[in-house]
């Protein structure tokens, strides 16, 4: 009989890390240039954007989170999503604040 803990460990190999990591400068690298592009009132969306795409990339394979057990997924899941909602109505409590003055 297993134990209740007992779960299966996954090797990820190297070229795994490597795509990720090339994705992650990509991305770091559209930060960058998106910081230089006036987008008004969508500057701080878009870097929020680009911020959670990386922050997902980050905590699906390096927290091996996507080799891990539904429970544990649905649990980051909510955390991630509670994490949009605060984003959300934070922006759009900032988007209202100088309503026309833009």
């Amino acid at each position: 009989m297993s134990t209740p803990t007992g779960h299966e460990h996954h090797i990820v190999g190297p070229k795994i890390y490597l795509l990720i990591l090339c994705a992650l400068l990509v991305l770091t690298a559209t930060t960058t240039g998106a910081a230089f592009i006036n987008m008004g009132v969508f500057s701080p969306i878009v870097a929020l954007g680009i911020a959670c795409i990386k922050a997902v990339l980050v905590i699906l394979f390096f927290m091996h989170i996507r080799y891990s057990s539904k429970v544990l997924m649905l649990t980051v899941a909510a955390g991630f999503f509670t994490f949009l909602v605060l984003i959300t109505m934070t922006l759009c409590d900032y988007i209202s604040r100088a309503w026309g003055l833009w």
